[in-house]
């Protein structure tokens, strides 16, 4: 999937927009990526001299990941419809992610119930977890958001 088609399922842009490519999209799972520069607004101030990627925006990446295969597989009418979270739970981080790194953000889809889903994510580095969640979020039209 090309940027452009990412960003015509998600309304984030720079510098929110933390998925740079999707390598598979399935009916109840995908694989995208992060790619980790040193060029991230947030190095500036996370960490000075030790930049580290901030835990939040991990979460982030995963939940848009997780919008994307929500807004390609399960959604009618994509740029009517807007996917927010409404809950994480399980938030673990496993490894710091550095500059440099390539993020494989893997979600898959546990349960759906009409606008409600719940997601399962891993944030991987080198084969490695460096975070991983259970969330969920609801489907809601764009215009009530």
């Amino acid at each position: 999937m090309t940027i452009e088609e990412i960003k015509s399922y998600l309304p984030h842009r720079y510098p929110f927009l933390l998925v740079d490519r999707v390598v598979e999209v399935g009916e109840d799972s995908i694989h995208a990526v992060k790619n980790v520069t040193v060029n991230e607004e947030f190095f500036n101030g996370h960490f000075p001299g030790a930049p580290l990627m901030p835990g939040v925006l991990q979460v982030e990446a995963l939940a848009q990941a997780g919008c994307i295969m929500m807004m390609k597989t399960k959604v009618e009418d994509p740029q009517k419809s807007l996917i927010v979270f409404t809950g994480i739970t399980n938030a673990k981080f496993r490894r710091s992610v550095v500059p440099g790194d390539v993020l494989h953000l893997h979600v898959r889809l546990v349960n759906q119930r009409r606008n409600f889903v719940t997601m399962e994510g891993e944030a991987m580095v080198d084969g490695e977890v460096a975070c991983e969640l259970q969330a969920s979020a609801a489907i809601v039209n764009r215009e009530n958001a």
